[in-house]
């Protein structure tokens, strides 16, 4: 297969449905939905499994997608897209919720592997490979006692939308690094530790 170098896909990972909008779990769709507003992209339509929305950003083509598959289906609609859109794997940028990162914070990675996270490893499985960019947005850590599938599926409180709305904001500006080929400086932006 020939493929792509003028298209970039981000993906934002969470659960379709008005009940997880706000969950912590949906991280990853908030800062699609933001990159959305922020590039004034053409309206969401419904393909690859996804609800789909496609723009320029100077000579390239970026398809923004939000999978409807449920998490743990993720690999899917990101193959699907894939695959139909000829987009190297070093052009698709994946973004989600990470519980092992403290809430505010971010980290960018050119690659690596899905940790506990199932979209992740459900994309990871559907790819054959790890070698694709990912923005990891902190919504740790898990309360002690906390059960974690039920933590993740939980509306941001008041005080938590304070501290991820930054976060949110930082990952749209790691993404536009991203596609502008600057990953190294967007890891060594936001890659900082949390005091």
């Amino acid at each position: 297969m020939v493929w792509d170098q003028r298209v970039w896909i981000v993906v934002g990972l969470g659960n379709p449905g008005k009940y997880y909008a706000l969950s912590r779990h949906n991280a990853g769709f908030m800062v699609v939905q933001r990159l959305f507003r922020r590039w004034g992209f053409s309206r969401w339509q419904k393909k690859f499994l996804s609800r789909m929305s496609r723009g320029q950003r100077g000579e390239e083509t970026v398809y923004l997608l939000l999978p409807q598959t449920f998490m743990n289906r993720s690999g899917e609609a990101v193959l699907l897209a894939q695959k139909s859109l000829q987009c190297p794997l070093e052009r698709l940028v994946v973004v989600y919720d990470d519980l092992d990162l403290p809430l505010g914070s971010i980290r960018v990675r050119r690659e690596g592997g899905p940790g506990t996270h199932r979209g992740m490893q459900s994309i990871v499985e559907a790819l054959g490979s790890e070698s694709f960019p990912r923005v990891r947005v902190g919504i740790g850590p898990l309360p002690e006692g906390a059960d974690a599938a039920s933590f993740v599926l939980e509306s941001f409180t008041a005080e938590e939308r304070a501290l991820v709305e930054p976060a949110i904001e930082d990952a749209c500006q790691a993404i536009e690094m991203t596609l502008e080929g600057a990953i190294d400086r967007a890891m060594n932006t936001f890659n900082r530790k949390q005091t």
